[in-house]
């Protein structure tokens, strides 16, 4: 017996259900829209007066933490694994610990996120999707109740 979920009734040929789920990655457009986002974030923090404290956590050459960025993101939006495979796993609090990171710094990183996935017109549907996860990233790599 068949499951009438999968059979064409005008045919014998089986058809999925339904279409494979797009990931966030595939929605931002693959690697050029994550590339994209990655650039307008840092183009943000680098040239916004709201986002001083972040901006001097960073060194003078932003070029190296906006491809690792696009490299997490990548691996975490659900596109290819190269942050795994460069990095070994997902882990951020252990690479951020260096530096003291409060709520401003994370308020600040969010603000980022957000301009920058208007920036690039990222899909409204996307940008709801991805509010709470970033935002639970945010918390995650705060190591300081001060700012």
């Amino acid at each position: 017996m068949t499951n009438p979920a999968t059979k064409d009734n005008n045919s014998n040929a089986r058809t999925p259900a339904k279409p494979p789920a797009k990931t966030p990655y595939d929605m931002l457009g693959g690697d050029e829209g994550v590339r994209r986002l990655c650039k307008a974030f840092y183009r943000i923090m680098d040239t916004s007066d709201q986002t001083r404290e972040l901006r001097a956590l960073h060194g003078e050459d932003l070029s190296d933490i906006e491809e690792l960025l696009g490299d997490y993101l990548t691996t975490w939006l659900g596109g290819p694994r190269i942050w795994i495979e460069k990095k070994g796993g997902m882990c951020l609090t252990g690479a951020h610990a260096p530096f003291k990171i409060g709520p401003k710094a994370r308020d600040q990183w969010l603000y980022c996120m957000d301009e920058a996935l208007r920036d690039i017109e990222a899909p409204k549907e996307l940008q709801v999707i991805l509010k709470a996860p970033l935002i639970g990233i945010a918390n995650m790599i705060m190591n300081s109740d001060e700012d």
